[in-house]
């Protein structure tokens, strides 16, 4: 660890195959759109930041190859490729924010040639790769602030390298604390129905060398009942303006449990991740996938009726007076969100 989970190499996106941890460390190099496209919505690439990283990398690689002559045929044909990605998966805020990055990018150099705008384009992606590293490592020092000595912290979902480029958002606070000497246990939601948990979140913690025990999702009440858990830490995949936050499904049932137990819960999440044209959560759009991946294990093993119905949105919204703290690389923001977060938009 880290581990670069996703970069631009030799004309290809070189990314890790999450689907395949932790049985196997598999990079895959993608050369193709409709391919990555297909590698987005099947979670191999996954976790706000990184989508985001996806986006700015799949605009590189729908646009590489275009023949057109002049940038009004280039701009069109650039928001084809923006709109396709788009339709991969609705609810992180990054991939739209690093999608709309790029046609910026492409409309502030639109005097220029063809080939020297591609040349931008690829060079604000690889900025947009830099900044989430240097984010992730400044969210990790101010989370890190927020730990003691032998807290037991409870986290959900992955919120790891795997979903950044290569360092972590509530887990970079994680490793930052172990760094600074602090002895923490962690205990890891497996985070049904695609155990990114048990799968992504255990095998990152348990390379760092953190004191690591899986736990399945309704195993957290009672450990919080017994005292044992001091600490929530949580990424998100998109926060609205008033605090309100997206994050993996099941987040807002820790969030409950932590209220009636006086637990703290933290957000951590770059600032990428706002979306601060959305009042309130209500607005954030959730995604709901296939019913498979409940009727099955990984889509393996039935474990239910193959006709049962299925409901199956891929996020909740934990609402932000749920939410102790809101740390992002800009600083710890606190309530009244709707007032403090405006720091992290620099107003």
């Amino acid at each position: 660890m880290p581990v670069e989970t996703i970069r631009w190499k030799n004309g290809k996106i070189r990314y890790v195959d999450q689907t395949q941890l932790p049985t196997r460390l598999k990079f895959v190099e993608c050369g193709d759109i409709k391919r990555f496209w297909k590698a987005i919505r099947n979670l191999e690439v996954r976790g706000a930041p990184a989508l985001g990283i996806a986006g700015a990398l799949g605009v590189i690689l729908g646009m590489q190859h275009s023949r057109a002559k002049n940038f009004r045929s280039f701009i069109k044909e650039l928001g084809r490729v923006i709109r396709f990605l788009a339709s991969s998966r609705p609810t992180a805020r990054n991939l739209f924010w690093a999608l709309e990055r790029m046609e910026e990018t492409a409309m502030e150099n639109r005097s220029r040639p063809i080939g020297v705008i591609k040349e931008i384009l690829l060079e604000e992606a690889r900025r947009i790769i830099e900044e989430d590293k240097s984010a992730c490592r400044e969210m990790a020092r101010h989370g890190a602030s927020l730990v003691r000595k032998r807290d037991a912290i409870l986290t959900h979902c992955n919120a790891g390298g795997l979903a950044t480029a290569d360092y972590g958002t509530a887990l970079g606070v994680l490793f930052e604390a172990k760094k600074q000497g602090k002895r923490i246990k962690v205990y890891a939601d497996e985070t049904r129905p695609l155990l990114q948990g048990a799968r992504l979140t255990a095998w990152e913690l348990m390379h760092e060398g953190i004191d690591t025990t899986l736990i399945c999702d309704n195993m957290a009440a009672s450990l919080m009942a017994k005292g044992r858990i001091d600490k929530i830490f949580v990424g998100a995949d998109r926060i609205a303006s008033n605090g309100d936050a997206a994050n993996k499904i099941g987040t807002y049932n820790i969030a409950v449990l932590a209220r009636y137990h006086k637990i703290p819960f933290y957000v951590v999440a770059p600032a990428s991740t706002f979306d601060f044209s959305l009042k309130t959560g209500k607005d954030i759009p959730i995604e709901e996938r296939s019913a498979g991946e409940v009727r099955t294990v990984l889509g393996r093993i039935e474990i239910a009726p193959k006709n049962v119905k299925v409901y199956n949105p891929a996020f909740d919204v934990t609402p932000n007076e749920l939410i102790a703290a809101i740390v992002t690389e800009k600083g710890i923001f606190r309530k009244p969100y709707g007032r403090s977060l405006r720091g992290v938009k620099g107003k």
